[in-house]
C-alpha cells in the first residue's frame, strides 16, 4: 500500500534522523555525566557494583519516563544496570498497553473467550 501525499524526501529524513541522533547523545552525555558524579555506581534495582571497567554498562533511568526531565539534583534520575533498566520499560510498557486494552504488537487485543456468547441459544432451549 502506497503512502498518499507528498513523497518521502530520503535525504532530508536522513539529515532530520541525523540531527535528532545527535541532540540526543548529547543530552544524555550531560546528563548521563552528572548522574554519575551525583550518584554511587551502584544498580538502584539489582545491587550490582560497576567500576572503570564495565560502568559502560551502568545507565540512567528517567523515574518518570521524561528524557526531557533533568533537574540539576538529579531527582528524576537512578542507575540501572542494562538489564534491570529493559526490565523497568518493558513492565512500564506492559502496564500502558494493558491499560489501554492493546496487545504486545500495539494492536487492540482481541478477546478469544466469550463466555455469554450462546446465552441466547442455551435461554431457549430452557439450559
Amino acid at each position: 500500500m502506497k503512502p498518499k501525499g507528498r513523497p518521502i524526501d530520503g535525504q532530508r529524513l536522513e539529515r532530520v534522523v541525523a540531527q535528532a541522533r545527535r541532540e540526543r547523545e548529547i543530552r544524555e552525555r550531560s546528563y548521563r555525566g552528572r548522574a554519575l558524579k551525583l550518584f554511587a555506581w551502584v544498580c538502584a534495582r539489582c545491587a550490582r557494583e560497576f567500576d572503570a571497567g564495565n560502568v559502560r554498562e551502568l545507565t540512567v533511568h528517567h523515574k518518570d519516563h521524561d528524557h526531557d526531565n533533568n533537574p540539576p539534583d538529579g531527582s528524576n534520575w537512578e542507575l540501572l544496570c542494562v538489564y534491570c533498566h529493559e526490565n523497568e520499560h518493558t513492565k512500564f510498557l506492559d502496564s500502558h498497553s494493558s491499560a489501554a486494552g492493546l496487545d504486545s504488537t500495539g494492536r487492540q487485543e482481541q478477546q478469544s473467550h466469550r463466555p455469554f456468547a450462546d446465552l441466547r441459544e442455551r435461554l431457549k432451549r430452557g439450559e
